[in-house]
């Protein structure tokens, strides 16, 4: 009795071991990849976040995705939206996902319970801002702390100040529009890399044009495109 306890102290020991030293070499690289719109799947191998997606493909005349990227979203992963218009947010698909592969979903509806999310995830925080967008009433950005990197996703908003407002940003992720504000306004954006999303397809040979020597900026164009962060 003696030996066999002596035996599964050290298994649990071992197991423990095993573990912790798992955690450890989790990467803290994380993957970005451009669904369309401001549909994106951010991961770092152990969480998935699908930020304003699913939305209703082709809605308002941009971006239409294939039925495969509603199929390969991760069991229980997570859902940010910035708000509610349909080329952003789908209700239909997101009750139908979360009802086969479960995951939780959150927005300006329940921002407040991001708090207790990032408490639950360790290396992982999401604050939200209450931004404007001329077309809905409920519209919030958000800032990721992730893996040390500070992640922006401005969402629809069309004013600077809040971006603004924030230091050291490592990804800002917003459409076009802002850096056309922050500039009108003359608004400094502390961000070391942007990613330009929400673009239609006719605005593409103008952005390449504009952006697409610069490290600084890049516009996301190509629907599957795999960022490194």
């Amino acid at each position: 009795m003696l030996m066999n306890n002596i035996i599964n102290q050290i298994l649990s020991i071992s197991l423990w071991a095993g573990v912790t030293l798992i955690g450890y070499s989790q990467s803290t690289e994380i993957t970005v990849k451009f669904i369309g719109n401001c549909g994106l799947y951010l991961t770092d191998g152990t969480i998935h976040l699908y930020t304003d997606f699913p939305y209703k493909s082709g809605a308002h005349g941009y971006m239409e995705f294939a039925e495969s990227e509603l199929d390969s979203i991760q069991e229980n992963a997570l859902f940010l939206f910035t708000h509610k218009h349909s080329d952003h947010y789908s209700r239909k698909s997101l009750k139908k996902i979360r009802k086969e592969k479960n995951g939780k979903a959150f927005g300006p509806w329940n921002s407040k319970d991001l708090a207790t999310l990032s408490e639950s995830i360790p290396n992982f925080t999401i604050e939200s801002f209450k931004t404007k967008h001329a077309f809905s009433l409920n519209h919030h950005s958000y800032l990721i702390t992730w893996h040390g990197k500070r992640i922006f996703i401005s969402g629809d908003t069309e004013h600077a100040e809040t971006i603004g407002s924030l230091n050291t940003i490592d990804w800002a992720i917003v459409p076009y529009w802002i850096l056309l504000d922050a500039n009108e306004k003359g608004i400094d954006l502390d961000a070391e890399k942007f990613l330009i999303y929400h673009l239609a397809s006719v605005q593409a040979p103008s952005a390449k044009e504009k952006w697409g020597d610069d490290p600084k900026f890049h516009p996301l164009i190509d629907q599957g495109e795999m960022i490194k962060i």
